[in-house]
């Protein structure tokens, strides 16, 4: 019978073998570091002995962060370390307020004995980068701090991670992320479950057996030799941070992950301030790997390493893998049904989809690290998978978006100092803007619904949960994406205009 099978079913099926097969390679890799991370905890490196206090300067990088600025600086000044080798740079782009609030803080600071200066900048050229490029230039410490506005760093940080600048390989030392307001919603569960997923694990294991990790952009402290042996702060992409990171170590500079200091920051609590993180962190990953990758082919690196880097510099490909998938999924249930001699193969093509979900995996393993019980673990899990198939036309946008080296804008995430389930983002300023584009999320969600439907009647049993999970993840954001911006403009403020792309 597969002698007068349509050539153009097979073809179908060779485009879905090779969605599935990628996805697989994706997958199998989560495996393997969900594997791993059990064995590198035991590699911990030993905590040096009390070393010389060496000068530090504490990079505040701002824009437009009203109501969070205050926390910020107050945070910095809590810090264990003597006044004396502590200066302050609050690197300020800020078009608002912020900057007399910032000012004014920082003439108190100096009055209080604190070394402390407010660069502020109404040019923004190179946006966070360029900031901090700026600032780096005065910089009088040896060591180089940075803490994003969101962030709070607790009193011990410099004293947690000083001590191992004594080697003098290591150029930069990244602590893990915690978060503030973790509780407030299911949107800011599923965040830090997945953060944690990062940093638990995925950091964890390249860190421990040698790979390539990066600076996450705040809550790490820097070596200022390292950035400027490396070639400073460059701008040329979305993520600076990620950029520079594997500059520095293909420069031979050692990194280290400490997961037990932690510095706790605020999620994006609304939607399309998540959107638009997750499209600058998708497109500057791509332009990250056009530039890096080709050093990384060249450098003399173990293939351990090697195969690291190309996994964590193309990571996000798993967004429109998954985008392809959820596609062509109804399509393929239909040619099942009428052509029932490829269910052989398509069996096989979709064993490799499952097999792939090793994400979910990784992540739970994250979150009994964290000592969740299995029930709320798998929760979580659950949020995060449905979270990455809804915003996956999203991101998947933002990564042609770099591939193909079309601009956008450096565009900072919203903070509006959320800590309670009581708190709420409306009434505030800096909500951003929904994007055409969620539109095209509720059209895939329906879509996916009726695939899901199609699937149910028909018996298809094993695409059920991950058609629902599409319909489910695309529909929630698109959703509410869409009533956030109208909810936004029936309590006062800017009116939120729609948007030609996610983060613009």
């Amino acid at each position: 019978m597969i002698a007068t099978t349509p050539s153009w079913v097979f073809l179908f099926l060779g485009f879905y073998f090779l969605t599935s097969g990628i996805l697989f390679v994706y997958g199998a890799h989560a495996y393997m570091m969900a594997f791993l991370y059990l064995r590198a905890l035991r590699r911990a490196p030993p905590r040096p002995e009390s070393g010389p206090l060496l000068p530090v300067t504490i990079q505040l990088p701002v824009y437009n962060e009203r109501y969070v600025i205050g926390r910020l600086i107050e945070a910095v000044t809590r810090l264990d370390y003597p006044k004396s080798l502590v200066e302050i740079q609050v690197l300020d782009d800020s078009t608002d307020e912020t900057v007399e609030e910032a000012a004014a803080m920082v003439a108190r600071l100096n009055a209080d004995g604190w070394t402390a200066v407010h660069r502020h900048r109404k040019h923004r050229v190179g946006y966070k980068g360029g900031a901090l490029r700026e600032g780096l230039a005065e910089a009088q410490g040896a060591l180089v701090a940075v803490f994003d506005a969101d962030f709070l760093p607790p009193p011990e940080f410099l004293k947690e991670t000083i001590p191992y600048f004594q080697d003098p390989a290591i150029g930069m030392v990244q602590t893990r992320w915690t978060h503030l307001n973790e509780g407030f919603s299911s949107l800011t569960r599923a965040q830090a479950a997945a953060l944690d997923g990062h940093f638990l694990v995925e950091h964890t294991v390249r860190n421990r057996y040698g790979a390539f990790i990066n600076f996450n952009g705040t809550a790490g402290i820097w070596r200022k030799e390292c950035i400027q042996s490396a070639g400073d702060w460059q701008d040329d992409t979305l993520t600076e941070d990620l950029d520079l990171s594997y500059r520095a170590q293909l420069a031979g500079w050692k990194f280290l992950f400490l997961p037990s200091v932690e510095c706790p920051a605020e999620l994006p609590a609304e939607v399309n301030g998540l959107k638009g993180q997750q499209f600058r962190w998708a497109k500057g990953s791509a332009q990250t790997a056009l530039k890096i990758l080709p050093r990384i082919k060249e450098a003399p690196l173990p293939r351990f390493v090697r195969f690291e880097a190309l996994v964590h510099l193309t990571n996000h490909l798993v967004y429109p893998l998954l985008l392809l998938l959820g596609i062509l999924a109804f399509p393929a249930l239909r040619i099942l049904d009428h052509h029932p001699e490829t269910a052989v193969l398509f069996r096989v093509a979709t064993i490799l989809a499952v097999a792939s979900f090793g994400h979910p995996w990784l992540y739970l393993v994250a979150q009994r690290a964290r000592q969740r019980n299995y029930v709320e673990a798998w929760f979580l899990v659950a949020l995060v998978v449905a979270g990455n198939m809804g915003i996956a036309i999203n991101n998947t946008r933002a990564l042609i978006e770099g591939l193909l080296g079309l601009h956008s804008d450096f565009n900072r995430t919203p903070k509006y100092a959320l800590t309670t389930r009581r708190d709420h983002w409306r009434g505030k300023a800096y909500h951003p803007r929904a994007s055409v584009w969620s539109f095209l999320e509720i059209v895939f969600a329906l879509y996916s619904g009726v695939a899901l439907a199609y699937a149910v009647r028909h018996g298809h049993w094993l695409a059920v949960p991950f058609l629902a999970m599409y319909a489910m993840g695309a529909g929630t954001l698109g959703f509410l994406s869409v009533y956030n911006s109208w909810a936004r403009s029936r309590t006062g403020g800017p009116t939120p205009a729609l948007a030609t792309a996610p983060g613009k």
